[in-house]
């Protein structure tokens, strides 16, 4: 990486947790920003402000990611703005929250006649397996994804992208506007399918820290981050 590149992702990393700090009253600890076009991954460590740690503690998850939920639809505009006086146009915009380690993922991806296609896939050790096991948990949810895509951005972040994941049932949900229903159900089922996977160990012979995912039900989408400790 070129210092003109660590300087980007410096400033990208101060903005976000200057924004965040003025939201939430409190900023992440550690701000890890990684670019591989066209994806920008933002890594987020100890991120929890009192009154949030209050409300987990009696167990009012569903209350503190409703509340972020609110406060990140509004800072979503400024934050692309910000992106894209950085060089990047962002399109789709992900994140989710590790609130068991008080972290949290922000994936942004660019604007691209041929978004479906992104970059090369570059092969990495235990591709195959890692997407044949998506492929499992996916049908035993929803339905089997049209595409599976995984880019490794760096040797501590893995991200994985499934195309065509909606069931017809899911789909009328949708337009019955059970939209904020079904992506509760479906985080409650796919973060249990994987973060009780032995399987995922296995594939990357790595402990893993963290697993975030979102959906994009418009775009029959879905972003999975695997957060890996390879010293381990």
């Amino acid at each position: 990486m070129d210092k003109n590149e660590k300087q980007i992702q410096n400033d990208i990393a101060s903005h976000i947790g200057r924004l965040l700090r003025e939201s939430f009253g409190k900023g992440p600890q550690s701000i890890y920003v990684n670019i591989n076009r066209p994806f920008i991954v933002i890594y987020l460590r100890n991120f929890l402000s009192p009154t949030e740690k209050i409300l987990l503690q009696q167990d009012q998850v569903d209350s503190v990611r409703h509340t972020r939920d609110f406060v990140m639809k509004s800072l979503m505009p400024e934050i692309k703005a910000y992106l894209l006086l950085a060089g990047m146009n962002i399109r789709e915009f992900y994140y989710d929250w590790g609130f068991d380690n008080y972290s949290g993922i922000l994936v942004g991806i660019e604007s691209d006649q041929h978004s479906l296609l992104y970059s090369p896939q570059e092969w990495y050790a235990g591709k195959e397996e890692l997407h044949g096991e998506m492929e499992r948990i996916s049908q035993q949810i929803q339905k089997k994804p049209e595409e599976i895509r995984s880019y490794l951005i760096n040797e501590r972040t893995l991200l994985v992208v499934r195309i065509g994941i909606l069931s017809s049932l899911g789909k009328e949900l949708i337009r019955l506007g059970f939209e904020g229903s079904l992506k509760l159900a479906e985080r409650n089922l796919e973060r249990s399918h994987l973060l009780h996977n032995d399987q995922f160990q296995k594939i990357f012979q790595s402990q893993i820290s963290d697993i975030f995912i979102d959906w994009d039900f418009h775009l029959d989408k879905s972003v999975i981050v695997f957060i890996l400790n390879p010293s381990k």
